[in-house]
């Protein structure tokens, strides 16, 4: 059974750029590792600081911890951040092309 998960969050606008390449870094190490069992998404809103991240995972266990793009993404992101991200654990309704 799949599990979701959307993580929303707002950086500095200051930070807004190197969370954006950190987060094109994980997207760089899963195209080469290409882990089983991922389906993950990152979008950023139109106000230039909103990240929107979205995981579906359908294998035992999350591969995303074990990326070592993630683990870089992941140290000190909450001197990036305006607030503590919102974590929502959701139900897939629909998809397409996704």
């Amino acid at each position: 059974m799949s599990r979701a998960v959307m993580v929303r969050y707002q950086t500095t606008v200051g930070a807004a750029e190197a969370n954006r390449r950190l987060v094109e870094q994980v997207y760089a190490e899963l195209r080469a590792t290409n882990p089983d069992g991922l389906r993950y998404v990152t979008v950023r809103l139109d106000d230039g600081v909103t990240f929107v991240h979205l995981a579906i995972v359908d294998a035992a266990e999350n591969p995303l911890p074990q990326v070592a793009a993630f683990q870089a993404f992941q140290q000190e992101l909450d001197k990036r951040l305006v607030a503590p991200p919102t974590v929502h654990q959701v139900t897939v309704v629909g998809s397409y092309g996704y």
